[in-house]
């Protein structure tokens, strides 16, 4: 069976399908067979990423290791079962197709509450949560009192990520193994940052999830993704220029980050 991570917030702007597509590529270049899906039926940036670097690899004649994409296929609605949801059965085809030949399947979701959503994050073996270092993302989790910074009790997302274990204890399946990735953080605001790493530290203990480093705040993120690239695909195309400080850092920190998920059979050799 596929290992199936899923990457879910439902704020936008945390950077899933930047995550999502360095993790993809990233196993992909380890020599895992990677499957992917989009659950944002209408953005499709996660899409348009790996359709980007299909496009970047044809104009150039180079073959880049890229995670094999499936679109949600339609289904006929006779088809259903009495009280059966259409897009239910849609994500199960899909995944179905990728797990008989691939080692893992990674699942964008959108940043929105959806069924599709729903569904994935009770699927998820591994849980990513990539969110910006601010009150506003925590409050996704959490609730905080506004005098005190105290937690008052987990949010809409963290209800339905309980939910989503539930169902899966019911089915017999293994814990969810939930990663909270603290990502665009910038060079600056020390005190926020602490501020909002304390708060996380005490939430997952009361949450049961785990804190991981993402990627900081960085321009080269804006420019990979019209021609489909990673960090990881720098040297081979040889751009020069793009090998900066800046980038061998954030480099790194995919290498943290991957490291960090603790996926079974991955050693990071990047």
């Amino acid at each position: 069976m596929a290992h199936i991570i899923v990457v879910g917030n439902e704020k936008g702007g945390a950077g899933k399908s930047t995550v999502s597509m360095h993790v993809a590529t990233s196993l992909a270049r380890m020599g895992h067979r990677v499957g992917a899906l989009d659950l944002d039926l209408r953005q499709r940036t996660f899409a348009r990423y790996i359709e980007n670097r299909a496009t970047f690899c044809k104009h150039h004649e180079i073959d880049l290791p890229t995670p094999e994409y499936h679109d949600l296929p339609e289904v006929d609605r006779a088809s259903l079962a009495e009280g059966e949801n259409s897009y239910d059965r849609r994500l199960s085809i899909a995944v179905a197709a990728l797990e008989k030949h691939c080692d893992f399947i990674l699942i964008d979701c959108p940043g929105s509450h959806t069924r599709l959503s729903q569904v994935a994050h009770s699927l998820a073996d591994t849980l990513i949560t990539p969110m910006n270092d601010s009150y506003v993302d925590f409050d996704l989790l959490a609730h905080v009192d506004g005098e005190t910074n105290k937690i008052i009790g987990p949010s809409v997302y963290s209800e339905m990520v309980w939910n989503a274990r539930q169902l899966r204890s019911q089915a017999g399946l293994k814990p969810v193994d939930w990663v909270v990735v603290r990502n665009r953080m910038g060079a600056q605001n020390m005190h926020n940052k602490k501020k909002i790493g304390e708060a996380l530290d005490d939430l997952a203990k009361r949450i049961g999830f785990r804190v991981s480093s993402g990627f900081g705040e960085r321009v080269i993120f804006r420019e990979l993704f019209p021609r489909g690239l990673t960090l990881l695909d720098l040297k081979d195309i040889g751009i020069k220029g793009q090998m900066n400080i800046s980038n061998v850092t954030a480099r790194q920190e995919l290498r943290e980050l991957v490291k960090g998920l603790k996926l079974p059979g991955v050693v990071v050799l990047f």
